[in-house]
């Protein structure tokens, strides 16, 4: 077997013309695709059948969202098979099969016939019925009619029983039309239906990309051609599980990190039953670095004042933690066995992970159906078991409260994707935090709730304001805070304490930091005034910190404390 690959810009490759050749429709089948965060590249295959010379091979069922640029064309062959040149073209094509909608018209037509034809013998019975109601009436009429004068006296007839024959007759008519006047009724109800479909059965059409491959074959042979391209509707997003088992006085710490994907697409194709990759390639976010341009300083010209700026607005507060998944994971019901019945844990397909120096593709275990809804089709990706060190953080001066951190390490084996994270804590779900961008290796922190076992108080010890100097004067401002944190664990703890000091904005505002205890670090994350406290407690241990700060600036003036 020949195999033969052409991109869908080469040069034809026969001297002949392609105008000429035969049109083959080709009937594709989705076989894989590859989704990325945003879009997705799909795999068509299909075999035709080819007579010796030159072909034009059609493929109709490409979606109107195809990236024309994208489109390749690979083909495999029992001979030998030349691919010309790719053209492309939006279409519209029927929504449904033609022959099934002229089968299903015809149908309609042939009811329709049917029930007319039913209702004109009904009619037929009725006009009848009608002419033999009006007899009997012109009988009824026959016993006032007076014979002429003159003539010998006729034998009169049983009127009694003419009268008996005429009621039982007129009521016999009277129902026939009654019953024909009423099927007559419902016939045309359903004629006028059968119609109202008939009229709707215009064929609906979608917009598609018709994909001509101009194609030179040297005998007869069978080949499979496939049409690769790419679609800008489908993504796929992660997410995340954390699952910290918090350990204990002999068991250490585990944390189990399970990476998922979220794929949903809406590409106007169904994608049924087919082979699925996930990468994290991000097509079209920009192949080249920004360029930079020269940047220029120049004297102001004479412009008026500017109106002074508003205060910034205060910062909104911070929302609570989304709990929209705490019904699902913690709401599914306990299975109970029977006596003598041993369950087992069932076990969830991962993904295999082909890792590259630029991404990484997850290939999903089995064959996906995704619908091109939008509705989302979630899968396990692949999970790993790492030792976190467990930190305990408090900010009093915001939050007298102790929360539980975990430092840990991202695996070296491929990046992780910004996305959201379920935090469980010793198999309690505890909220929702969000996992960001991480390369292999690099360190990271989940917070995982607060902690009640670590008692943390704040106080104001001395809060004062005052005026110094003679010639030039100075007013000052003092303020004094304890903070105590115990650890009432039963192992030793790792404790990070947060406070602030005001950061001056002017020369002449002097800030000075009074502590007993000077902080281990001081603007924290390149924040200027931030300042952290770094331990370890033991069980049973408490930890008091008394720190402040004076604030000095000249009496003419007055200062505002703000953000």
């Amino acid at each position: 077997m020949r195999i033969l690959i052409a991109a869908a810009i080469a040069a034809p490759l026969v001297t002949a013309s392609f105008a000429e050749a035969a049109d083959v429709k080709a009937v594709s089948q989705i076989q894989n695709v590859m989704v990325f965060p945003s879009g997705a590249e799909v795999l068509r295959t299909a075999k035709v059948k080819l007579e010796p010379g030159e072909h034009t091979v059609l493929f109709s069922d490409l979606p109107a969202v195809a990236v024309p640029g994208s489109i390749r064309v690979e083909g495999k062959s029992t001979g030998k098979l030349e691919i010309g040149s790719v053209d492309t073209r939006r279409l519209q094509v029927p929504r449904t099969d033609p022959a099934v909608q002229a089968t299903e018209r015809r149908r309609l037509e042939t009811d329709i016939e049917k029930l007319r034809d039913e209702r004109a013998v009904i009619e037929t019975g009725s006009k009848a019925a009608a002419t033999q109601l009006a007899l009997i009436d012109k009988l009824a009429q026959l016993p006032g009619t007076l014979p002429p004068v003159g003539s010998a006296a006729a034998a009169q007839p049983d009127w009694g029983q003419i009268f008996g024959l005429i009621g039982q007759r007129s009521v016999e008519a009277q129902k026939t039309t009654l019953d024909a006047q009423t099927k007559m009724r419902d016939l045309d109800r359903r004629i006028e239906d059968l119609v109202k479909k008939l009229q709707a059965l215009t064929p609906a059409q979608d917009e598609r990309t018709e994909v001509k491959v101009f194609i030179a074959s040297e005998g007869a042979q069978e080949a499979e051609l496939s049409v690769r391209y790419q679609v800008g509707n489908a993504s796929w997003v992660p997410y995340y599980d954390a699952r910290l088992a918090t350990g204990g006085k002999a068991a250490a710490p585990k944390l189990g990190l399970v990476r998922r994907a979220s794929i949903q697409q809406r590409t106007g194709e169904d994608w049924v039953d087919i082979a699925v990759q996930l990468s994290t390639t991000r097509p079209g976010t920009g192949t080249a670095a920004p360029e930079l341009f020269p940047m220029t300083v120049d004297f102001e010209e004479n412009m008026p004042q500017p109106r002074p700026m508003s205060a910034p607005a205060a910062a909104p507060a911070a929302r609570s933690m989304r709990m929209d998944d705490a019904a699902e994971q913690l709401g599914a019901a306990k299975l109970k066995a029977a006596p003598g019945m041993v369950l087992e844990q069932a076990i969830e397909q991962k993904a295999t992970l082909e890792a590259a120096p630029f991404q990484a593709i997850f290939s999903v275990p089995g064959k996906l159906t995704v619908m091109s809804t939008g509705e989302q089709k979630r899968v396990q990706l692949d999970a790993v078991d790492l030792e976190p060190t467990l930190v305990v953080r408090t900010v009093p001066r915001v939050n007298a409260k102790a929360f539980l951190y975990a430092k840990l390490s991202a695996p070296k084996t491929t990046p992780y994707l910004p996305g959201q994270v379920s935090l469980f804590r010793d198999g309690t779900f505890v909220g929702n935090g969000r996992l960001p961008q991480l390369t292999p290796g690099e360190e990271f922190e989940l917070g995982f709730g607060m902690d009640d076992s670590v008692r943390v108080r704040h106080a104001i010890i001395d809060e004062k304001r005052g005026e110094s100097g003679i010639i030039s004067s100075s007013k000052t401002d003092v303020r004094n805070f304890r903070i105590s944190v115990k650890n009432m664990h039963e192992r030793p703890i790792q404790l990070v304490i947060h406070d602030q000091i005001p950061v001056s904005q002017q020369q002449e505002i002097k800030v000075e930091l009074v502590a007993k205890t000077q902080p281990t670090k001081q603007n924290i994350d390149d924040k200027r005034g931030v300042l952290a406290w770094e331990s370890t407690l033991n069980p049973d241990q408490e930890q008091v910190l008394d720190f402040g700060y004076r604030v000095q600036w000249p009496a003419a003036k007055r200062v505002l404390y703000g953000r």
